[in-house]
């Protein structure tokens, strides 16, 4: 593993990054006061070509690989800014790429890969069934050349902003099969020409992050629009998991480093009883635990992609990824937050706004705990309690 970024790479930072100073602070903060989506910058990352690195170039994509794609969204977040409302675009597509039949491929990749079609929403977890997706019930009902789908999914983002939605789904009912992994399928729906038959119910949360209920009540999806075969669309989510893991780290990574670049120039400038507030242990130590943790998170990132960039599939490597910078995360925004004190919770600051936003990847886009019973069974080999 090399833990220096190559010219190119450093290109990459530097370009993103500039990029993103053109969208402040303050535009943020104004978002999140109206719960509006950022368009003009995922329209930006868009026409720049960050958000198609991973697409291969004979798709009209960047060509680029994981460790590329999780250093523009470390840099995005280090910058201040948000990718988790553009970062879908980068892994959803991974489906129709490692599973889609070539005229599949051929009619969305280069789309994609333009801006003319986003993928931005995958619609995979259901009110009854959370984290058990092989549990999920809405069901698609083959008829000629269409399937037929009825059912509801919970917390699908960026909905509103996606012309397409891959869908899972199950063409098997879970008591008729012989394994809990088999009968679930992954479809393409185009959302442009469903109408009412999704209907999308928008969930308030505490942070400027736009997701959904939705129900399909017979909607009607082409044949030529299941990823793969039918019945085996369990396999094909579990294999973009571990690169959704990755980007997701790099993002939390982002957020991290950000938190600790913010308070440790505050600390070293702010004086309280007659020096800087940095020089008292009680703000400078939780900085800098928070700060190793945050370089040890990232090396296990790395370690993740340099796997995945060589054709492996790093189960614990990802899931630790996620899971480390996760907590180190967690742990800068309230180092952060101590060391501001007061003005920690004042908008104009951006922490407190930050510091919501930390939060959710302790829980999302899968719980820690999960993570932990996942090592705990999965890579120590003890009893699965679930």
């Amino acid at each position: 593993m090399d833990y220096v970024l190559t010219p190119q790479q450093e290109t990459i930072r530097e370009s993103v990054a500039k990029l993103c100073a053109d969208y402040p602070a303050g535009y943020w903060r104004d978002l999140d006061r109206a719960h509006a989506y950022p368009e003009d910058f995922v329209r930006a990352l868009t026409d720049a070509g960050w958000l198609s690195v991973l697409i291969p170039e004979e798709y009209g994509g960047g060509g680029g690989v994981i460790s590329d794609a999780a250093l523009i969204l470390e840099t995005i977040n280090r910058s201040g800014a948000s990718g988790a409302p553009a970062h879908a675009q980068m892994y959803t597509m991974g489906t129709v790429l490692r599973h889609g039949n070539e005229e599949q491929k051929q009619r969305y990749l280069p789309k994609i890969a333009a801006g003319e079609l986003r993928l931005q929403a995958f619609g995979i977890t259901e009110p009854d069934a959370g984290s058990d997706t092989t549990r999920i019930s809405t069901f698609a009902r083959r008829e000629g050349d269409e399937y037929v789908i009825n059912g509801r999914k919970i917390f699908t983002s960026r909905v509103q902003h996606s012309d397409l939605l891959l869908l899972l789904a199950r063409t098997e009912k879970y008591d008729d099969v012989e394994r809990k992994i088999d009968g679930l399928s992954v479809f393409l729906v185009d959302l442009r020409t469903a109408g009412d038959s999704v209907q999308v119910t928008p969930i308030e949360t505490m942070v400027n992050h736009e997701t959904n209920q939705l129900f399909f009540d017979d909607l009607r999806v082409p044949a030529e629009n299941l990823i793969g075969q039918e019945g085996k669309g369990f396999r094909y989510i579990l294999s973009g998991m571990n690169a959704e893991r990755i980007l997701v780290s790099s993002e939390f990574l982002g957020d991290g480093y950000w938190f600790i670049d913010q308070a440790t120039h505050y600390a070293s400038e702010r004086v309280v009883f007659g020096k800087p507030v940095g020089a008292n242990q009680g703000v400078q130590f939780p900085l800098a635990q928070a700060y190793a943790q945050l370089e040890a998170a990232s090396l296990m990132r790395n370690k993740a992609a340099a796997l995945f960039e060589r054709g492996g599939q790093p189960g614990f490597e990802a899931n630790a990824a996620k899971l480390l910078s996760s907590q180190a995360n967690w742990a800068a925004a309230n180092a952060a937050m101590d060391a501001y004190g007061g003005y920690g919770l004042a908008t104009e600051y951006h922490i407190e706004r930050k510091f919501r936003e930390a939060r959710l990847p302790m829980v999302a886009p899968i719980n820690n705990n999960l993570v932990l019973a996942y090592i705990g069974h999965g890579t120590l080999g003890m009893p699965k309690s679930y």
